[in-house]
């Protein structure tokens, strides 16, 4: 039977993709079960399949321009697996050479991180969802496949199995969802999925509200781009001499550029920084940025620097209904995706409890419980800079392997000492709010506000330090005024949580790993 679907013409965008002698003319089937009575033969590829985006439709047959709109319409999510599996059937045996099919593996005896989700499961009732497909699932690069394999992750979250595969087909996105969801991995695996570097051109841009925070952005890209050598990313933010930047933007321009809107705003403004190739946007924490009118200002300024045709990308644990309008604004047609709605953003995994106390209390109190918990490392949050420097110091003098982050230090320093503790060379980290948003150290289990947040949501953002990724985990939070009760009740009103005075005796196996 001839195809029904006429062969591509030799234009620049698939001379190089379609591979009519490789035998997988059942990419389209998918389709034509569904769609048209009868079968389809045509001489697509698994690597045009994966490539191709939903921009470049005018240049595509109708019917596969008809069977792409159907797609978009109907929000099929099921698309990149059910399209992946047949193609896997084709050529399986070339991807078990080169990748663990660590799928079969869990058939026969289920992971630890599996079991571990199950055990919390009938514990808790409230730990992070983990999907039984596996990453092979969407559709990625081989060598993306092989930097997760390397990374340790097996199966995606709930936030990763409903963002993914929409984001690699180039669907603008807004998302929501709990601290420790592995956000970042769904916008880091998707720009690099559908990304095609070219030489002196910034194809992705990613904004973010602190220094520290796109630091570690920047770290993931590039673990997920070990196995992609052309890729290059760069990281741009505040607090170091602009002529460096100002350099490496000459003479080895990246592909995906990581930074401050300040920053990025100055090299822009300095024509230093070309975007006018940017052809995805990705803001995180973007309630921070947006709800802020003079950081919302620089990120509009930024925006329109980029070319109109572009993927948006919007992620936060928080995000007001007040707020997504302002995100729609940046958007078109975007899938909103809200994993947890606002009642049950926080971390069930978690023990939360609050302790009663005068001011006076608080550093006795803080030292009888770093002596009596167990923990792995632990984040104590203050309101204010000069607040930080004066109790890391009484802790360093009681002799606690204290280490401390705040404002005022210059961006060198709070660096050296960001790693520092994330390489858990120190336990405990004394900080402000300005680590209490993305960064995500591993290691934290303990949460202690020193300081009552001065609202629900940042009270979210800091007990989701501890607890990543539904590990169990403990905040405890100093409860010393009037204003310092009404927050509480509003976190437990907002959030449907019941947070119970400290007990005399904690059990160690409610909050320290297994």
């Amino acid at each position: 039977t001839p195809p029904l679907v006429p062969p591509l013409p030799p234009t620049p965008l698939t001379k190089n993709l379609i591979l009519g002698s490789q035998p997988v003319q059942h990419c389209l089937v998918f389709f034509c079960r569904t769609l048209v009575p009868s079968p389809i033969g045509t001489q697509f590829s698994r690597y045009y399949i994966r490539k191709v985006r939903l921009r470049d439709a005018p240049l595509l047959p109708p019917l596969w321009c008809w069977c792409c709109s159907w797609i978009r319409d109907q929000r099929c999510r099921l698309f990149p697996i059910a399209l992946y599996r047949m193609v896997e059937a084709k050529d399986n045996d070339a991807y078990e050479e080169e990748l663990i099919d660590y799928e079969e593996e869990d058939d026969k005896a289920p992971d630890s991180a599996a079991a571990k989700g199950a055990a919390g499961e009938a514990g808790k009732k409230g730990y992070v969802g983990i999907h039984s497909s596996g990453f092979r699932d969407f559709l990625l690069k081989p060598e993306l496949l092989r930097a997760i394999v390397d990374s340790g992750f097996e199966h995606p979250s709930e936030v990763q199995h409903e963002c993914i595969p929409q984001a690699i087909l180039g669907m603008d996105v807004i998302c929501q969802a709990k601290s420790g969801m592995g956000k970042t991995a769904v916008f880091v695996l998707s720009t690099l999925q559908q990304i095609e570097p070219v030489a002196g051109q910034v194809a992705a841009l990613v904004l973010c509200h602190t220094r520290e925070l796109a630091y570690q952005i920047c770290h993931e890209f590039e673990r997920f781009t070990t196995y992609l050598p052309d890729i290059k990313v760069a990281v741009f933010y505040g607090g170091v001499h602009i002529r460096n930047h100002k350099d490496l933007l000459k003479n080895e321009c990246p592909h995906i550029v990581v930074g401050t809107p300040g920053r990025v705003l100055a090299l822009a403004r300095d024509k230093d920084l070309v975007l006018k190739n940017v052809r995805h946007f990705i803001l995180d924490e973007c309630d921070k940025m947006l709800e802020a009118l003079d950081m919302r200002r620089d990120v509009q300024e930024i925006f329109k620097m980029t070319p109109h045709d572009k993927q948006v990308m919007m992620f936060s644990a928080t995000l007001s209904k007040e707020i997504r309008p302002v995100c729609k604004k940046f958007m078109q047609d975007p899938m909103e995706i809200y994993v947890d709605d606002e009642a049950k953003l926080t971390l069930h995994g978690l023990v939360q409890h609050y302790i009663k106390l005068s001011e006076v209390e608080k550093n006795r109190k803080l030292n009888d419980l770093l002596d009596a918990l167990d923990f792995n490392q632990v984040v104590i949050f203050v309101k204010s800079v000069s607040r930080a420097a004066e109790l890391n110091k009484l802790l360093m003098e009681c002799n606690f392997p204290s280490i401390c982050i705040h404002s005022g230090m210059s961006q060198e320093e709070r660096l050296t000492k960001y790693k520092s503790f994330k390489q858990g060379h120190k336990r405990i980290l004394v900080a402000t709010d300005l680590v209490g948003r993305g960064i995500d150290i591993e290691r934290v289990n303990i949460v202690i506000n020193y300081d009552m947040p001065d609202s629900a949501d940042t009270y979210l953002h800091r007990v989701g330090r501890a607890g990543r990724f539904g590990t169990k985990g403990l905040a405890i939070t100093f409860v010393s005024s009037a204003t310092d009760s009404d927050i509480l009740n509003q976190v437990q009103e907002r959030f449907e949580v019941d947070i119970k005075e400290l007990p005399e005796q904690i059990d160690t196996s409610t909050y320290m790993p297994s």
